[in-house]
């Protein structure tokens, strides 16, 4: 059955626990973000392309911390919502939809995000260094990891799976979704075109 769009917004049901300004978030060191967001208003905890890596400086919540335990095989499928968003705006789509996961309680380590066209600017600074420290990244269960949509297969499950379709075909949107769909514990965001996610979930069906 096709989904409805909805506003960007996070159900209460999927956002995990609430927490206080006080106890949220503690506030992390900015480092630029290469790619589309501007300089002028980075997100935290990405560091830009050029100059030395720097130490990852990871987003923990105070009430929740590491990301919860793996799925069970017999576990209730994941609450799907739809962002509306064109191709060139699905990656800034999502990274509205994290701030809002993360504002509302959310662990950053609960978070995994894929892309079916280019890469996050963060994941393809990060694989400039090595597949494999890139990927202890995620398995340290630290922070938001990005990783393509082809790769989703290497990913461990996590609560929250957020979708960017940013490029790619039509075929790779209806792998990737199932497949998103698979490690997505309790909620699976999808931002992109309608149409297109619709056409791809029947094509997967």
């Amino acid at each position: 059955m096709p989904l409805i769009p909805e506003e960007p917004q996070i159900h209460e049901s999927a956002q995990g626990p609430r927490a206080t300004p006080a106890a949220g978030r503690t506030a992390p060191t900015p480092r630029p973000v290469p790619g589309p967001r501007s300089m002028a208003s980075p997100r935290p905890g990405h560091p830009g392309p050029g100059s030395t890596r720097p130490a990852p400086t990871p987003r923990t919540h105070a009430s929740t911390g590491q990301p919860q335990a793996a799925r069970s095989e017999n576990r209730p499928q994941p609450q799907i919502q739809l962002i509306p968003a064109p191709a060139d705006g699905a990656l800034d789509a999502a990274e509205e939809a994290i701030d809002l996961l993360l504002d509302t309680g959310r662990a950053p380590g609960d978070v995994l995000v894929l892309t079916t066209g280019e890469q996050h600017p963060w994941a393809a600074h990060e694989l400039s260094f090595g597949e494999s420290t890139y990927w202890a990244q995620h398995d340290a269960g630290d922070d938001v990891f990005y990783a393509a949509a082809n790769a989703v297969g290497r990913a461990s499950t996590r609560p929250v799976v957020v979708v960017a379709l940013n490029g790619g075909t039509d075929e790779e949107a209806a792998t990737a979704l199932p497949a998103a769909m698979a490690k997505a514990g309790a909620l699976l965001i999808v931002c992109g075109d309608p149409k297109r996610i619709n056409t791809a979930l029947g094509a997967a069906a």
